[in-house]
């Protein structure tokens, strides 16, 4: 007995709890406006697509307005084609900005207006100390700042000389214009920073009409204050740069500024999430491009298979949170497993053939086997697949001497062909090194569409494609970039190229697929059954000529434990030889119930969690299905192993329980589990941990 799903409620993070109060208390005038202000200067990855749905999707779901505003305040790093990438990047993922597009430079004038407005108010001046010297007096977090001594100059002085600046009269380098803010704060960003810089370079949209850009934190709040944005959403490296924010709004006189506020930037293991490091595996050829399926930009991931309604479910399942941690990017993957699991079509190919000829199917002979698109979703039609005397099947599914419990091909074994056939082997053909090369095997004709006629069971189930029709492609296999959790230790690699997987890109030039194929064309998502889902390349696809990318394996097959780098010694000293005593307190030791420090416990993501369906599991004795709301768009199917102890399920329907959210999604014979929920227990009983009272689902339990 089930109960039917209510469209859950967004969850509340602290973010959406600051807006929910300012809206309450009618601050901005009920008001929510947001912007994405990116730097041109490289393209977007999977971080910013996190910043993307946070701050486009606030907007959406509090019916305000989000800008799309470029920092371009730097014109020797920036470039059109970065701008053009990260429009296309946001429209793919689903969003659009209010109005049109904004730029920084967009208030280059005003900006310069607030500037002078500063000079004249004594609370900037021009300095003309140079960079080394400019560290020197500012100090560091030990060592006091002194004041540069241009910072007395007289208003009338300051005027002339910034002025003279914006005319182009001095070189890169000569003058700065600095803030008076407090040469006496611990806060570095705070001790007189610089507003102003001279720069000789040609602006991707102004041109040579300058020859002075303002600094990033000065231009970005106040750009902020300029557009009315009532909430700027940064990351948290940006804490300590707020009072400045705060200071040049306030100096500026707007009457009410927008307020920053930071949440934790997204970390993914496996990966290097810096737009200069990435630029540097472009520019070293180490990959093909920004837009390479291996790199973590958006259009990488775009090429790769990814699809934007994955990346926003990763998003939103990772969260908003005020730390920094790291997220694993099984995941991303996951999240792209289970969208393509439901949308992507099913075919078959065959990367690493094998011939196998049946030897009692008429020679010259074909017919056609009508194979669905999708088993759970037959609204996606079917193909034919043709099939006849010679087909190729896996090399990997086949083995001459197979261990215990193998249920694929081998010498006098029977399996089925997906759709078609049983076949059995009778006969191994090898080359003069020894190598398979051929296997001669018969089929039962009365096993048609893959189901005996007798009823005898037939474990294995292999994906083929007929020789005579197979329509040739290449494959390429993707792999994670990097073989180390975090290649940005340089306890582990000295240099993050040195964590380079030197197997993450296999091309397989000749793969074997059936016939239909051969019309995908560019962006087309499918499963390769039995091998993962893969999508046609954007990049080097021709008509008639798709090539393949891996977006992902069927499951997760990477080791937790990575190669060791090459400086790890290989052979490790031999251990002594433990004494009996003490060999009989280790076995004692690990058999004691294991325990859980407090700091491992804290990294739990506890939730509430309201079942909204629950059901026994068909063939498994102890499980239960649950569809749990934890404020996400879609309940989170769990099982948990209390079955005995709920024999009417249904009564745990509309139970507020706990759920630990931040676990890797388990595969399981029934489906993915997405979760667990917590149980007490005695001898004799096990209970769901449930409240009383009102709660919303996906609240933080503490």
């Amino acid at each position: 007995m089930t109960q039917k799903t209510e469209t859950p409620e967004k969850p509340v993070n602290f973010i959406k709890e600051i807006i929910n109060r300012d809206l309450a208390e009618n601050k901005h005038g009920g008001k929510v406006a947001t912007r994405f202000p990116p730097e041109p200067n490289g393209y977007l990855h999977i971080g910013h697509a996190k910043s993307i749905c946070l701050n486009f999707g606030i907007a959406e779901e509090y019916g305000g307005t989000c800008n799309l505003r470029f920092d371009d305040t730097n014109p020797t790093k920036e470039d059109v084609e970065y701008v053009d990438s990260i429009q296309e990047d946001i429209r793919w993922l689903g969003f659009q900005w209010e109005g049109d597009r904004r730029f920084a430079s967009d208030y280059f004038g005003k900006l310069y207006e607030i500037a002078e407005k500063l000079i004249r108010d004594g609370l900037a001046y021009v300095c003309s100390l140079s960079e080394a010297e400019s560290r020197e007096y500012r100090g560091n977090y030990y060592k006091k700042a002194k004041p540069s001594p241009y910072r007395d100059r007289s208003v009338e002085e300051n005027l002339d000389l910034f002025r003279r600046m914006k005319a182009g009269e001095f070189g890169d380098g000569e003058h700065v214009l600095r803030a008076k803010v407090d040469l006496e704060s611990q806060n570095m960003n705070l001790r007189d920073p610089v507003l102003y810089r001279i720069k000789h370079a040609e602006h991707h949209r102004t041109g040579d009409t300058w020859c002075i850009y303002p600094m990033y934190d000065f231009a970005h709040g106040l750009s902020d204050a300029i557009e009315g944005i009532t909430h700027s959403i940064c990351t948290l490296e940006f804490q300590d740069h707020r009072p400045l924010y705060d200071w040049f709004n306030e100096k500026a006189g707007f009457e009410e500024p927008p307020h920053q506020y930071e949440f934790a930037r997204l970390n993914l293991n496996y990966t290097v999430m810096s737009k200069r490091k990435l630029l540097e595996l472009v520019e070293d050829k180490h990959v093909s491009g920004w837009d390479d399926p291996r790199m973590p930009t958006i259009s990488g991931l775009r090429r790769r298979g990814y699809t934007p309604e994955s990346i926003r479910k990763f998003a939103e399942r990772i969260g908003v949170a005020k730390n920094d941690s790291v997220v694993d990017v099984a995941l991303l993957e996951h999240c792209v497993r289970e969208d393509l699991n439901d949308t992507a079509p099913r075919v078959m190919g065959v990367l690493n053939p094998l011939k196998v000829v049946i030897e009692n199917y008429p020679e010259g002979e074909s017919e056609t086997f009508n194979a669905p698109y999708h088993p759970q979703n037959p609204e996606m039609g079917s193909r034919e697949i043709p099939f006849g005397r010679e087909l190729y099947i896996e090399r990997e599914d086949f083995m001459e001497e197979p261990p215990k419990k193998w249920f694929r091909l081998a010498p006098g074994r029977e399996v089925r062909l997906r759709y078609a056939c049983l076949i059995r082997c009778t006969d191994v053909v090898k080359n003069e090194s020894g190598e398979v090369v051929e296997l001669r095997c018969t089929w039962d004709p009365e096993s048609r569409g893959g189901q005996s006629p007798d009823g005898r069971k037939v474990k294995g189930t292999l994906h083929w494609v007929s020789a005579a029709h197979a329509f040739p492609a290449e494959v390429r296999l993707y792999d994670r970039l990097f073989r180390v959790e975090n290649p940005m230790d340089k306890k582990v690699v000295p240099n993050f190229k040195d964590a380079l997987n030197e197997d993450s890109l296999e091309v397989v030039e000749r793969a074997l697929l059936e016939p239909s194929l051969a019309n995908a064309v560019p962006g087309d998502r499918l499963q390769f059954e039995r091998l993962g889902y893969f999508c046609v390349d954007t990049g080097n696809s021709a008509p008639g000529k798709p090539v393949f990318n891996r977006t992902v394996p069927l499951r997760d097959s990477w080791a937790k434990i990575a190669k060791k780098v090459e400086n790890t010694p290989k052979s490790e000293p031999k251990a002594e030889k433990t004494p009996k005593v003490a060999q009989k307190q280790s076995k004692q030791e690990e058999t004691a119930p294991a325990t859980i420090e407090f700091d491992d416990f804290a990294k739990l993501d506890l939730r509430v969690g309201i079942v909204r369906e629950a059901e026994q599991v068909e063939d498994a004795r102890k499980l239960l299905r649950l569809m749990v709301d934890i404020g996400e768009e879609r309940p989170r199917q769990i099982f948990a192993g209390i079955r005995k102890f709920y024999p009417e399920p249904e009564v745990l329907i509309g139970k507020p329980v706990v759920v630990v959210a931040n676990l890797k999604p388990r595969k399981m014979r029934f489906g993915i589990s997405e979760g667990m929920v917590i149980a007490g227990s005695d001898e004799d009983n096990v209970r769901v941990a449930t409240f009383d009272g009102p709660l919303k689902p996906g609240g933080k339990v503490s």
